[in-house]
């Protein structure tokens, strides 16, 4: 009885977990099981999830210093860096990250 009773509190947890990676580019996956089995140099340290310009979007945050943290498309395409850089705002392209982004979740963060 407690077996069934703890099958049926774990069910909704497994099914809550395996929703946080539906619907994730294959690319990003791919990026995130390489950075978590193999840790490589230059690795992101997060992957956020925005809707950006009506369009899901993945914020790729630079492991260190003064590096562009670069926003990602569905396909992995690189769009813009909104953050990052020398100034610490991005490369130009899309001042407006910031203020028209809304963030979605956290993906994936190193460590985890």
């Amino acid at each position: 009885m407690k077996y069934l009773l703890l099958a049926l509190f774990a069910m909704p947890l497994i099914s809550a977990s395996d929703c946080n990676t539906n619907n994730v580019p294959a690319c990003v996956k791919r990026i995130i099981a390489d950075a978590k089995k193999n840790n490589p140099t230059g690795a992101p340290e997060q992957i956020d999830e925005y809707m950006y310009r009506n369009e899901r979007v993945f914020l790729f945050t630079a492991p260190c210093c003064d590096q562009y943290n670069t926003l990602y498309d569905m396909k992995c395409n690189p769009i813009c860096a909104p953050t990052g850089g020398i100034t610490g705002n991005g490369d130009g392209k899309c001042t407006d990250f910031k203020t028209e982004a809304t963030f979605v979740r956290t993906l994936w963060k190193k460590g985890d």
